[in-house]
């Protein structure tokens, strides 16, 4: 039996990972490339040169274990690193489980997310390339404030696209990000070609994470001065986030514990595998066997119900193709509260560990999600954002399967951010005013079919 666990296990300072892990180098297949989609050929340096600086590039496409966190990186880290982790205690209580359930908590951060682990380094490159402003998009706003804030910390202008649908559950959100410096526009706007295409076919488009990546992508390719941000998907923004991961298994060594089963939600994948990489590392090696398990919004299925294809990682196609689990790159999801989990694609990384067995997958509705973040919230006492519940769920049916067999599994899971400024989200399930939404497999189908027919020919 492990020793008795603390409530809150933190480590040292010194103990923060000074290096960031890259599962690029230990996958047991390697993924297949991100092609041109005018040549039909695998991606250069030179093709991504015009949104992002070399350092990034090399870092996408880096073979290497583990990639040096640089000191000025560590300075910014160090004003909420290492991120505690809790052992859920009085969950377990009410669930009346033989389970232990750790969640790694994310929500120290300035921001309040996992997001600024890789917004801090991405705009520290960028500054050392002498780019002056960053452009990007956001869901529910997480990622848009993260980088405003990490924006500030290195003396760059940022423009941030916000999904519309979140931009009006959400304006604290555009308040925070503004208060960081940045400057926030609903997606779709009026202020490129690519929103003002959207809004000429429904003037009245709630937005996605597409849309609002092609207005912010057009925008960077438009000045030399200016790059592009992502805040999820690539390889070197899950590179970044690993710092969770490996922080995690330090802390869990410190008490003995090793995972059964490691649980995270999933838009994109980046708090997902920034969380698992490290865990799949020892898994590998042999040294311990989790079950790893995303869980997504039943109301944009990319791993459960997508298609695995190359498919545009935005809605107007001005992206690279990517292989991924994908709805088709101009799916509009349903406007859950969510706004972080609505994206039409799963991380190439992701899709390429789900296609091959190395992780599962399931869906869950928001009504089951915030079910599971009203109970979290009234034993932890933490309020969860609305996308970190989705992992939440999957953990407390985790845990109820265990009371039922008697097993004394160990959960741990990713609590990515705090709902602070998520209420309205919280109101609306507590009013019974929260819907379902879940798709016919046959029409998602038909729909993803006809999205990939008007790609570029491959071959």
């Amino acid at each position: 039996m492990p020793r008795t666990a603390d409530h809150k296990i933190l480590l040292a300072e010194s103990e923060m990972p000074t290096r960031w892990y890259n599962v690029l180098h230990d996958l047991p297949t390697p993924p297949p490339p991100v092609l041109h989609p005018g040549t039909g050929q695998p991606v250069g340096p030179e093709d991504l040169a015009p949104l992002f600086p070399m350092d990034l590039i090399l870092q996408e496409v880096s073979q290497d274990q583990y990639v040096e966190i640089p000191g000025e990186v560590l300075d910014v880290y160090r004003l909420w690193r290492p991120s505690p982790l809790f052992r859920a205690h009085r969950l377990e209580k009410a669930l009346g489980t033989p389970a232990r359930i750790y969640y790694k908590y994310e929500g120290v951060s300035p921001a309040g997310s996992h997001k600024p682990n890789t917004a801090v380094p991405q705009a520290f490159y960028n500054k050392q390339a002498g780019i002056s402003k960053l452009t990007t998009e956001t869901g529910a706003g997480q990622w848009g404030t993260a980088l405003a804030f990490a924006c500030s910390q290195y003396d760059l202008e940022c423009e941030v696209w916000q999904v519309r649908a979140s931009y009006d559950q959400k304006p604290y959100r555009r308040i925070m990000i503004e208060t960081f410096g940045g400057v926030v526009h609903p997606s779709p706007s009026d202020l490129t070609e690519a929103g003002r295409s959207i809004l000429a076919q429904d003037p009245n488009s709630t937005g996605s994470l597409g849309i609002a990546i092609s207005e912010a992508v057009e925008v960077a390719a438009q000045r030399g001065d200016t790059n592009y941000a992502l805040g999820s998907v690539l390889n070197h923004v899950l590179l970044h986030q690993t710092v969770i991961g490996e922080e995690a298994l330090l802390q869990l060594a410190m008490v003995g514990e090793t995972p059964d089963l490691l649980v995270g939600c999933t838009g994109g994948g980046s708090n997902f595998g920034g969380l698992a990489f490290p865990f799949l590392r020892e898994k590998w090696a042999g040294r311990m066997s989790p079950v790893v398990r995303a869980v997504e919004p039943s109301s944009c299925p990319s791993l459960t119900q997508g298609t695995y294809a190359y498919d545009f990682g935005d809605t107007l196609g001005m992206t690279p193709l990517m292989k991924m689990h994908t709805l088709g790159h101009d799916f509009i999801p349903d406007p859950i509260h969510a706004g972080g989990l609505r994206y039409h694609g799963m991380s190439p990384l992701i899709s390429h560990l789900y296609e091959t067995g190395e992780i599962e997958a399931i869906a869950k509705k928001q009504s089951e999600c915030f079910a599971a973040g009203v109970l979290f919230a009234r034993t932890e006492g933490i309020i969860p954002a609305p996308e970190p519940t989705h992992a939440l769920a999957a953990a407390i049916e985790e845990a109820h399967r265990c009371t039922e067999t008697g097993e004394e599994k160990v959960i741990l899971t990713a609590l990515c951010g705090h709902g602070h400024l998520d209420l309205a989200a919280y109101d609306a399930y507590l009013r019974g005013e929260i819907t379902d939404h879940s798709w016919d497999d046959a029409d998602l189908q038909a729909a993803v079919a006809a999205a990939l027919t008007r790609l570029p020919s491959l071959a």
